[in-house]
């Protein structure tokens, strides 16, 4: 059995097809059950796991765990020693690209990240282990780009040069599910990028493309960026790490490491790919549906 934290998450659900597709059995931990909407043959569990007490007897049974930064946060380390008392002989942990960089340049802390703590939980737990560092995901359009979306064609955003070696969540889902049925990963830490580095400004080219949209990138500067960024709700260190991290690296292009063609034996899929397949949101948000 597999036990999978973040289960109705953007890697957490492919991950569970992934799963599915290779014959493993699956027991999705969410939040709101009744909602999630997973497919026959997957046992969908209550739980915060985030509370370590409260999903221990979902443990029962379970091989293997994957460990979400997001959904257990700080207690993730208390809940790799359940598991380890428990009996769960592995886990894999879902971190980032930059787990070693300064914490004020990942920006995703501020949403609650915990990529640094889950990998040393993991590690540190006495357990077969494996840590997968992805890149920045495709589907940050999604969250930052979204509702600018809703209300034009306009992107505006900060250091339209800046590149990312963008990654679909489904492939880190489909690496996920190597890492937790294959032994062939323990032990290590691989990087997942997409298969280019592509700047903010051709994201929104491949989006338009995608669309059909006339959709074009307005570059800000730093204080613009930040009020914007607080205009979506979001905390002010979330603006100024982001700010921080795209100064310290801007000029740098992102770095493709090939990991998913050697994990996965066919290529990453593109952010052009991923806009395509996700092209229907950016269209129904500029209808207001």
């Amino acid at each position: 059995m597999m036990l999978i934290t973040g289960a109705t998450g953007a890697v957490g659900r492919p991950l569970v097809d992934a799963l599915l597709a290779r014959g493993a059995k699956v027991r999705a931990l969410t939040r709101y059950p009744a909602s999630a909407g997973f497919p026959d043959g997957v046992e969908v569990v209550a739980g915060d796991p985030s509370r370590p007490e409260e999903i221990a007897p979902h443990l029962q049974d379970v091989r293997a765990v994957f460990l979400n930064a997001r959904a257990i946060g700080d207690a993730v380390g208390d809940f790799a020693e359940l598991a380890r008392r428990a009996g769960v002989r592995r886990l894999v942990a879902l971190a980032a690209y930059n787990v070693e960089h300064d914490l004020a340049l990942q920006p995703s802390r501020y949403v609650g990240d915990r990529n640094r703590e889950c990998e040393a939980a993991a590690e540190e737990s006495g357990l077969e282990w494996v840590s997968l560092r992805p890149d920045v995901y495709a589907n940050m359009a999604l969250p930052l780009w979204g509702a600018q979306l809703a209300r034009g064609d306009e992107v505006s955003w900060p250091f339209p040069d800046f590149t990312e070696a963008a990654i679909d969540p489904r492939d880190v889902a489909e690496v996920a599910a190597r890492a937790l049925t294959d032994d062939d990963l323990l032990g290590t830490k691989p990087v997942l990028t997409g298969p280019e580095a592509i700047s903010h400004t051709e994201m929104v080219t491949a989006l338009a493309e995608a669309t059909g949209r006339p959709l074009r990138y307005r570059a800000i500067g730093p204080v613009e960026a930040v009020a914007q960024i607080a205009a979506m709700g979001l905390p002010p260190e979330l603006a100024a790490s982001f700010i921080a991290r795209y100064a310290a690296f801007d000029g740098r292009p992102a770095t493709v490491t090939g990991e998913v063609e050697r994990l996965l034996g066919r290529p990453a899929r593109s952010y052009r790919d991923w806009a395509r397949d996700h092209a229907a949101f950016f269209t129904s948000v500029s209808q207001g549906q």
